[in-house]
């Protein structure tokens, strides 16, 4: 089962553009970034009374719900885009219009010529992605890219390291190790490692939690412990890894969205 993760991260340009993909084969709709699904053929309600399609249905979603895709993605951090703070700001400026005048005016960075500057660097930055990714494209069609196939880091995590640098055979290892019933059985041990950690919170997450739901406490903890006996753990790691969400409270639980 591929998770939300996955789905982002495999997604292409337009489709993080527009911040949803179509599963043809399931016949839905899904927001890329919470999760939530609209069914082809179902009629959704609407802004006044009307009614939409799931294709509508979804973009209505996408707009209401995460503020647009370009919002969206900005506030996912620098750790996510390589998008500086400063650069953030001034994207953000850019989106809504501002002329390099009026953000002078607004945010005090120096004169108009240093916001021309900003617009060059950024113009460069993105001729530069684009060739990395012809690179890396055409790399994939020309070799075995076993070795370079690496799990994907959840949009969620707290702070990126070497704990998170696995490829996804080396992940299989190591969870076959610890699930010895199957991916989606019990778990036998909860590893001291760091990086065996990670890789069973994600398993466990990829197969035992659903995005775009909201889990009570009680809910979440009967899930745990039918994996692992000391499930308290499990639920402490998942919210400090920053796989899930929870109220301050602690009466629910969902997975991160970012």
């Amino acid at each position: 089962m591929a998770t939300l993760d996955d789905l982002f991260w495999e997604a292409s340009v337009d489709e993080l553009k527009q911040g949803f993909r179509f599963d043809s084969e399931g016949g839905r709709y899904i927001c890329l970034a919470c999760g939530e699904t609209f069914l082809e053929g179902v009629i959704y309600p609407g802004p006044a009374d009307s009614l939409l399609t799931a294709g509508r249905a979804i973009q209505e979603h996408v707009a209401d719900a995460h503020n647009g895709m370009f919002h969206y993605l900005l506030g996912l951090g620098k750790q996510v885009t390589g998008i500086s703070e400063v650069q953030g700001r001034l994207l953000a400026m850019f989106w809504d219009g501002l002329s390099d005048k009026e953000i002078v005016k607004k945010q005090g960075l120096g004169s108009t010529s240093t916001i021309r500057n900003h617009r060059f660097r950024l113009r460069e930055k993105e001729k530069q992605a684009r060739i990395f990714l012809a690179v890396m494209a055409l790399l994939q069609d020309n070799k075995d890219m076993e070795e370079m196939k690496f799990v994907h880091v959840h949009k969620g995590a707290t702070m990126v390291d070497d704990r998170y640098v696995a490829t996804q055979a080396e992940e299989e290892q190591i969870l076959s190790r610890y699930f010895k019933n199957g991916l989606d059985g019990p778990l036998s041990m909860f590893p001291s490692k760091e990086k065996r950690k990670l890789m069973i919170l994600r398993n466990i997450v990829r197969q035992h939690l659903e995005a775009g739901l909201r889990y009570s406490e009680g809910e979440i903890s009967d899930i745990l412990a039918s994996i692992y006996h000391d499930f308290a753990t499990i639920r402490r790691y998942l919210v400090e890894y920053g796989f899930i969400n929870r109220t301050r409270d602690g009466s629910a639980y969902w997975l991160s969205e970012t």
